[in-house]
């Protein structure tokens, strides 16, 4: 499965591949023809980035999990900061249950997304009011990435593991963990958005 607004992407590097292939072979150059394989390895290179693998979620109340694909990079109080690398998933998931409350969208820089000046960064916010108070969740644009997809509205109402947007590209996801839990990732651990348990309720370890 692709996700949800790779199209135009995928359609340009098809096209791409096809023109020169067609050219390639109608001129019978070495050169075209060696422009076609880098495109075509390029189109590989799209299908793999943009795959959207269906998971089974289980759905708590009792846990968050994580809503991106990636490795922990920081955890700053109550935030965990998770960068995702090119080969990782970019679509991200929702940590917790809840309705919609705000989503933000600010433009901003491309410096890398694992630096801490990438506060600066485009990014956009989602505020999701859970039973436990309210979780933000900011994708962070990185060096290459240049567009933020939101899959969801404000008032949506979203279950645990629904998928809520994609990054394009090299990218970060932020998300705050409210007082009711206990952190239990720890940095430079490796996460599956919509998998990982990364906070469980303080009063309810033996879920």
């Amino acid at each position: 499965m692709l996700a949800k607004g790779s199209e135009p992407w995928l359609f340009t590097a098809v096209s791409i591949t096809a023109l020169f292939a067609v050219l390639s072979r109608a001129m019978n150059s070495s050169r075209l023809n060696c422009i076609a394989y880098v495109a075509m390895a390029l189109t590989f290179f799209m299908v793999l980035f943009f795959r959207d693998p269906e998971r089974k979620v289980e759905v708590s109340d009792t846990y968050m999990i994580s809503p991106a694909d990636g490795t922990v990079i920081d955890i700053r109080g109550r935030k965990i900061c998770i960068f995702m690398f090119l080969q990782n998933v970019h679509v991200n998931r929702a940590p917790i249950s809840g309705k919609i409350k705000q989503i933000t969208y600010k433009k901003g820089g491309y410096l890398p997304a694992y630096w801490k000046d990438s506060e600066r960064n485009e990014r956009n916010e989602f505020i999701i009011h859970s039973k436990y108070g309210d979780v933000s969740v900011t994708q962070i644009a990185g060096t290459i990435a240049r567009r933020i997809v939101s899959y969801s509205q404000v008032n949506d109402i979203i279950e645990q593991g629904q998928r809520i947007g994609m990054i394009r590209f090299g990218s970060r996801v932020d998300v705050t963990i409210p007082h009711d839990f206990e952190i239990i990732v720890r940095k430079g651990e490796r996460v599956l958005a919509g998998k990982t348990i990364i906070a469980i309720i303080k009063n309810d370890r033996d879920f």
